[in-house]
């Protein structure tokens, strides 16, 4: 859970880094990460006790989510990337898609001890509803924002 807390940071970095890469800037992602690290340390000092190894993923979570916004706002403050009109609207609905998601996913997924008694055969029958029923709902959710396959296709700018 830690974790996840910074996925989409983690997943950021890969994709904006190399826009200072290619722009021939490789300290600025360089001081960037080195600013993460410290932070990554001191939230392991202020974590570590109350959550003990959860502290830990949770602090590297956090610190890749600020790793990303710093790398995002010095791409937006070059002028190298400009959000299209509509990008904060999109990104709200998704992350409304998401919420529901989760939603689904914690009220079917039970208790852990059912998992943990289950047979095998009953846990992969499970888990194969779990998925559906949060494949279903996401994909529902977006639909009723207004989403459809089209708005996924890479538009021209000419």
């Amino acid at each position: 859970v830690g974790y996840s807390v910074g996925l989409v940071g983690l997943i950021s970095v890969k994709v904006l880094a190399p826009g200072f890469y290619a722009r021939q800037d490789i300290r600025t992602p360089v001081k960037i990460a080195l600013c993460t690290l410290v932070a990554t340390q001191v939230m392991n000092l202020l974590f570590i006790g109350p959550l003990q190894h959860a502290g830990l993923a949770l602090s590297i979570g956090l610190a890749s989510l600020g790793n990303a916004f710093f790398l995002s706002r010095g791409l937006r403050s070059r002028g190298v990337y400009r959000p299209g009109a509509g990008w904060l609207v999109f990104v709200l609905k998704l992350c409304l898609g998401l919420l529901v998601l989760s939603a689904v996913l914690l009220w079917f997924m039970g208790s852990a001890d059912w998992w943990l008694t289950a047979t095998a055969t009953a846990r992969l029958a499970r888990l194969a509803g779990v998925v559906v029923a949060g494949a279903v709902a996401y994909f529902v959710v977006l639909w009723l924002c207004g989403f459809r396959i089209s708005d996924f296709r890479r538009r021209s700018e000419i």
